[in-house]
């Protein structure tokens, strides 16, 4: 069975949310940690779709072609009709990372299509845009910030934003031609993208606003895709919520899960939504444990840091309370400031740090977790930080994941594939961004009273 949809995302909590909407909608997905070969293909085939979690978000552009090129091109050859590299719905880049106008410019090499859609905004996840600028919520109760006033992202330790039009944005990163379709053509809905906007641009940029014209955007994307060649596209998981809506798959009964004893908990992120949620588990029985990433990324320090970290939480652990380990309480943090300073002194220049500041410590969270849970092997647990998840997870040895119930938008809960001990474990690789404040209470305790 050729996959309907293959996709790339561009950091690996992205990944779980194209894979979650899918799953959802009827649509059998399995999300891969590299490039699958035959043989996991094969094991997979009943499944309609498929992924490769990456990390270009935190690339250069060298280094973006480099391990894109191969990939794009796997997933061309695959016979899905649509290929899909998924961006985050706050357009986490700049020029120098995760450059997404470099991505474009490849997407037209290898697949030869006329024009690029281009779809960032996502209603379901709090992500809005309108007549080019993009809007976001900060946790799923706050009101929209534009995105150059967003709490988190004007902060953003590796990709601030300063700018909400994202054309502008994109201007920066390409030379491409890149029209809008906006909200008011969106309302009158052409039949087609030329009759509203010819047939100039390398890419065009949809706005999208409300729920409701996620399949007017799903029916022109799919017009698009009816060719010979798959389709490449840009975008959030608003391509998959809108492709799904159009197509009025069969939606399965949404599964619930049930309450674990103890569950362990690893964030790597500095989002102001995590240190909410760290807050509510440490006021309902949570016990939190603060890491000190300028000692895990010092090649003097990491070993004997991690061994004291993994000794410290098993110790925790074992009095049966559950844990959350944390190397940030916010974009103030003292901790962040400190390990940028240890990177400088460690000679790093800073767009170095800004590059390489994942690749240090995410693999060291991966080691302490790990650790963790070869002293106390916990059925489930829960990972927080878009760039630090993939890192974690390849650390693991996890190969692929399955959804097998959604917790949070764009975070399920997953069912892990392994050639180790983590084979048949539940993981939940979440955004620092997303979910409410009791996202981990809901995690140890389940939907439902029984598993």
């Amino acid at each position: 069975m050729k996959p309907r949809i293959a996709f790339y995302g561009d950091d690996f909590t992205g990944s779980t949310d194209v894979m979650e909407v899918l799953q959802w909608a009827g649509i059998p997905t399995v999300l891969f940690l590299a490039p699958p070969s035959a043989d996991q293909l094969e094991k997979f085939a009943n499944f309609e779709a498929f992924g490769v979690a990456g990390t270009s978000r935190s690339m250069s552009p060298v280094e973006m072609e480099i391990e894109l090129k191969p990939v794009f091109r796997q997933l061309r050859d695959s016979g899905a009709k649509i290929v899909h590299y998924k961006i985050c719905s706050t357009c986490d880049s700049s020029p120098e990372i995760g450059n997404i106008g470099k991505t474009m410019e490849l997407g037209r090499e290898l697949f030869g299509s006329e024009f690029v859609p281009i779809v960032v905004a996502a209603p379901n996840l709090g992500r809005y845009q309108v007549f080019g600028n993009l809007f976001a919520r900060s946790g799923l109760d706050s009101d929209p910030f534009r995105l150059d006033r967003h709490p988190t992202m004007m902060h953003h330790p590796i990709t601030p934003m300063n700018e909400s039009d994202i054309r502008a944005h994109l201007a920066h990163q390409t030379k491409l031609r890149i029209g809008l379709y906006n909200i008011l053509q969106l309302q009158e809905c052409p039949e087609s993208v030329d009759a509203a906007l010819g047939d100039d641009c390398d890419g065009v940029l949809f706005d999208l606003l409300m729920p409701e014209h996620l399949s007017k955007i799903g029916r022109i994307l799919d017009q698009v895709s009816n060719q010979k060649n798959p389709r490449f596209m840009v975008g959030s998981s608003g391509i998959e919520y809108a492709l799904t809506q159009h197509w009025g798959t069969e939606r399965p009964d949404t599964p619930t899960f049930g309450p674990v004893e103890q569950l362990v908990v690893i964030t790597g992120s500095c989002s102001p939504v995590n240190d909410r949620q760290i807050s509510w588990a440490e006021r309902n029985g949570f016990e939190s444990l603060a890491l000190n990433p300028s000692k895990l990324i010092d090649d003097r320090s990491s070993r004997s840091e991690v061994e004291h970290v993994v000794q410290s939480a098993t110790a925790c652990l074992k009095r049966g309370v559950s844990l959350i380990l944390h190397t940030s309480r916010g974009p103030k943090d003292a901790r962040i400031d400190s390990a940028t300073e240890k990177m400088r002194n460690m000679g790093l220049s800073e767009l170095d740090i800004r590059l390489q500041s994942g690749k240090l410590l995410g693999p060291k969270l991966g080691k302490i977790l790990s650790g963790i849970l070869a002293e106390r092997p916990l059925f489930r647990v829960g990972i927080a930080g878009g760039d630090s998840s993939g890192f974690v997870a390849r650390e693991l040895g996890l190969t692929a994941l399955e959804a097998i119930s959604p917790v949070a938008p764009g975070s399920p809960l997953c069912r892990a594939h392994a050639a180790n001990s983590f084979h048949g474990r539940e993981f939940i690789f979440k955004g620092g961004q997303v979910g409410r404040d009791d996202v981990w209470g809901t995690i140890l305790n389940g939907t439902t009273r029984r598993i």
